[in-house]
């Protein structure tokens, strides 16, 4: 009976690392993929191994948080298993909705859910939790605006992240080994940005390791069936998987609903969003990335457009006839073009709140991270209470 039960639980961490490896994948390598810069494949091979180093490392402050500090008492494996359906449960409401799913407040609501039930929540944890909720999303908004205002425009004068036809080395065999060279189109400058590109989707994948793989397996880990050694492993298997499936299309998709911004400024957000979320991760905090990576952009959108004016008056609505409008990513200035001092209009005829992102979808994203984790409570706590003998 216990095998049994073992197996439904390692197949519902499968299918949530499954789900989970479908929807970071695109995140970490969308914008990689998108400007052609990698194959799909490449990039859901570089995303299973960096989500292994995440997990194998600081992941592991997370797994402890999820699997012995939410509440009080040791999950059983039946419970273990109910938990994750609820996270899976989450994860599939979150794909109807089309928005990425805040697994991470899903997991934690789940299983807060369990000890609202059986009353052993750790009370002190979860609002410690909460208050990271609450503190990630004003730190990456006022990060982007920051970057926006006072660096974006002068990193893109002297950034140009380009994209020539052709391979970016060629080999030659003549030797004894084959040496690497710049292709025929290639530019020493082409070659910099592309080695950056790729090492941000590597730090991307590495946060998205250390954040979701404690997700699929910390239920189980927590009844003691599992090690976390070997629980790392699932996860890692199951989130490489949906990279090479179904993350496919997310990679062809991401950011279209939310913003169609460009890459210097999707990786300026990739970077922001995974070093708050690896840092977090590493004080044990479960932690989604999509919130960063969401409020980023928002922030990162405002200081551009707010160039204009004061931030005492963006921020207190003083701007008089200086109209703030939210588009000043989708076009960047040529590079070597020098930016225009703060106070100064930058072609505002472009900037167009609806080029920047889409509100009613940034209204959706925000919606989910309170319903996911609300939800995912709700039932829990139902499911513990009708059926207590479980837990």
């Amino acid at each position: 009976m216990v095998e049994t039960v073992l197996i439904v639980g390692v197949i519902a961490s499968l299918f949530v690392g499954f789900n989970i490896g479908g929807s970071s994948t695109g995140i970490a390598w969308g914008p990689a993929v998108g400007a052609g810069l990698l194959k799909k494949t490449t990039a859901a091979g570089l995303m299973t191994v960096f989500v292994f180093l995440g997990g194998w490392t600081v992941g592991r402050n997370v797994m402890d948080t999820l699997s012995g500090d939410i509440i009080t008492i040791e999950i059983s494996l039946a419970a273990g298993v109910a938990v994750l359906f609820f996270i899976g449960l989450g994860i599939l409401i979150a794909n109807v909705f089309g928005v990425p799913v805040p697994t991470s407040m899903t997991t934690v609501g789940a299983i807060a859910g369990l000890g609202l039930a059986t009353g052993t929540v750790n009370y002190e944890t979860i609002a410690w939790i909460l208050s990271w909720w609450i503190v990630t999303p004003i730190i990456g908004f006022w990060i982007g605006a920051f970057i926006g205002r006072y660096i974006y425009p002068e990193l893109n004068r002297r950034v140009g992240i380009e994209n020539s036809p052709g391979p970016l080395l060629t080999f030659d065999r003549s030797g004894g080994l084959p040496t690497p060279a710049l292709g025929p189109n290639t530019t020493y400058r082409e070659l910099v940005s592309t080695i950056v590109v790729l090492i941000v989707g590597c730090y991307m994948a590495f946060s998205a390791g250390a954040s979701n793989v404690p997700n699929a397996v910390a239920p189980l880990v927590s009844s003691g069936a599992l090690e976390p050694n070997p629980a790392i492993l699932i996860a890692t298997v199951a989130i490489g998987l949906g990279g090479f499936t179904i993350a496919r299309r997310t990679m062809e998709s991401v950011g279209g609903e939310l913003s169609d911004i460009p890459l210097l400024a999707a990786l300026i957000v990739m970077v922001t969003a995974s070093t708050i979320t690896t840092v977090l991760s590493s004080m044990g905090i479960p932690i989604s990335l999509v919130m960063g990576s969401v409020m980023t952009i928002v922030g990162l959108g405002w200081g551009r457009a707010t160039r204009p004016v004061t931030v005492r008056e963006a921020v207190a609505g003083e701007a008089g006839e200086a109209e703030i409008a939210m588009g000043a990513l989708t076009t960047e200035e040529t590079a070597g073009a020098e930016p225009r001092p703060i106070g100064e209009a930058e072609r505002s005829e472009v900037l167009d709140a609806r080029d920047l992102f889409n509100p009613g979808a940034i209204i959706k994203y925000i919606s989910m991270w309170i319903i996911g984790p609300t939800m995912s409570t709700a039932l829990a706590y139902g499911f513990f209470v009708l059926v207590p003998g479980i837990a």
